[in-house]
């Protein structure tokens, strides 16, 4: 029988094609691995040695190899030799020697190595194996008796013995994720508009929101501690609201109501009664508005950083048996690069409904102070703790359609977003032999990064961070890789 790899065949370094010994090199390089084997008299002839393969195994390479294994079951003899960066030996070893375990990963059932964090899809088992493959650990390159396990393993090898099993292809799964991989409280989200704010929120939870169950029957696909910036805090049109499933009739009455002092009929709490009624002896000072106390420190202060304003009652909200808690918690008002700041907080809110909702009723309270205190409106940004989808009747169905609605506008539209930490020029030092990135914004040189290669590029860019977004650094990735292949022809072809 004839070694014939399913999987990574173009990594692998073939020796004896009838061979029975399959070497595993880990992280270490095939060619080191095999000059050890060279040196301590290994026989590597192709026609003659019992090694089939030298192969590498890093961390996420074991469900291939197992499936190269049982394609081949002529592989009697499995040799780990190599150094372990990750946890491919425990790997390997922990699958034959204690099996798999059900799991969960992306929310989705998987199994794991028992012992281990490593996931499996559990098409293949221990006992898939008519035959295990019997495993030899001979160390790392660096071992002082290297040589001399290398030579007694293969020294004290049984005779060749026939093989008469079939083989046994299993084809590899796709993980059929609910979310894919993400930090949950990582997500920040730059825009200009609070419809394409929406939109990517919309996609950010669909994508890598984390399913919760509430109890009594209620789930959530939640992110928790969402920062979204709007650059551009301004009512958008009623086409446009329309082509998003708003109204804007909705959303200004939304606006009007938020800056209501009363507390609206058969209502636990309102926004516009915590904002301007609810707080403070209005007979010891005259009144309980925070918005129109805002207002003054502002007139008084335009610096002031005191302007901070929480809806949040813990007596009432926390420490008694009420009903009814406000989502919106605090405003903090600040005058930023001359401009009318406002960074508002949730506790919690529902996307696809409230927040852009909530958002259109900050604009009408950024307006609202700004026009008191002759400042122009700045950014706003939000901080939502716990923002979710609800799952339940057509939340996911509507959820699609706006991530599918964001990505067809993606392909149609060739929006050029610069990106907030500046611009590159990139050439090519032909006397120095370097390649040069000239850091600019907005017209003005910041800095100079040179190396000599690509590689060095970017480890200098990254410690600095001066690349914020994703498609600006790949757009880089690519002009520094051109600017090395000019720079290695040049160096091959002086004149």
């Amino acid at each position: 029988m004839e070694f014939i790899p399913l999987y990574y065949k173009e990594k692998l370094d073939v020796i004896n094609l009838h061979g029975d010994v399959g070497v595993v090199s880990l992280w270490s390089p095939l060619k080191t691995v095999k000059k050890h084997f060279s040196a301590a008299n290994v026989d590597l002839n192709p026609q003659t040695s019992r090694i089939a393969v030298f192969g590498t195994l890093y961390g996420d390479g074991l469900p291939e190899l197992l499936r190269n294994l049982l394609y081949n079951p002529q592989l009697h003899y499995l040799a780990l030799f190599g150094v372990d960066l990750g946890r491919s030996r425990d790997g390997l070893l922990g699958f034959f020697q204690r099996g798999l375990e059900l799991t969960t990963c992306l929310g989705t059932p998987v199994h794991q190595i028992i012992g281990t964090l490593q996931k499996m899809d559990g098409e293949v088992q221990p006992q898939t194996f008519q035959h295990r493959p019997t495993i030899f650990d001979l160390g790392t390159p660096s071992d002082p008796d290297a040589m001399k396990k290398i030579y007694d393993f293969f020294a004290q090898l049984p005779p060749r013995k026939a093989t008469f099993q079939e083989r046994m292809s299993v084809p590899l799964p796709t993980l059929a994720v609910t979310r894919f991989p993400a930090d949950p409280r990582s997500h920040t989200i730059l825009a200009h508009t609070p419809m394409e704010a929406w939109k990517e929120l919309i996609f950010r939870l669909f994508r890598f929101g984390h399913r919760v169950n509430l109890g009594q029957g209620k789930e959530r696909i939640e992110l928790q501690t969402v920062k979204i910036t709007l650059l551009s805090p301004v009512e958008e049109s009623e086409a446009v609201l329309q082509d998003h499933g708003f109204s804007l009739g909705q959303f200004s009455s939304y606006q009007e109501n938020i800056l209501k002092s009363n507390l609206p009929p058969d209502q636990h709490y309102g926004y516009g009664h915590r904002l301007r009624s609810y707080f403070g002896d209005v007979s010891a000072n005259g009144c309980a508005d925070t918005l129109k106390k805002a207002i003054e420190m502002l007139k008084d202060n335009p610096e002031s950083r005191h302007v901070y304003i929480s809806l949040w009652d813990t007596s009432r909200d926390l420490l008694s048996p009420n009903k009814g808690h406000p989502c919106l918690v605090s405003l903090f008002f600040r005058r930023f690069d001359n401009l009318l700041t406002l960074t508002a907080s949730f506790r919690t809110h529902n996307a696809l409904r409230a927040w852009p909702e909530n958002v259109y009723g900050l604009i009408a309270i950024q307006r609202y102070v700004s026009e008191r205190t002759g400042i122009n409106p700045g950014a706003i940004t939000v901080f939502s703790h716990s923002i979710s989808i609800d799952p339940q009747g057509n939340g996911l169905e509507r959820a699609k359609t706006v991530c599918d609605f964001r990505h067809q506008e993606r392909k149609t539209h060739t929006s050029f977003n610069p990106d907030p930490h500046g611009d590159f020029l990139i050439s090519v030092d032909e006397e120095k032999k370097m390649i040069v990135v000239d850091h600019r914004f907005e017209g003005q040189h910041l800095h100079r990064y040179a190396g000599h290669s690509a590689e060095e590029l970017e480890r200098q860019l990254v410690t600095d961070r001066a690349v914020s977004d994703v498609a600006h650094a790949l757009y880089l990735g690519r002009e520094l890789g051109r600017a090395e292949t000019r720079l290695k022809k040049m160096q091959r072809h002086p004149d």
